[in-house]
């Protein structure tokens, strides 16, 4: 699977998207779970921020 994300990226303008993982606790239970999402590299901090 993940190779083919890469290799999807990799085509026509990819250098200009990051995918990032971040980290989230759930306020119910205290478990933390992983978001993930592709973004462009300009939104990567806006992506964090949130």
């Amino acid at each position: 699977m993940a190779k083919k994300a890469v290799a999807t990226l990799q085509k026509g303008g990819g250098k200009g998207h990051a995918k990032v993982i971040k980290m989230v606790k759930s306020p119910k239970t205290g478990a933390y779970s992983f978001k993930e999402e592709i973004v462009t590299n300009e939104e990567v901090k806006d992506f964090f921020k949130k």
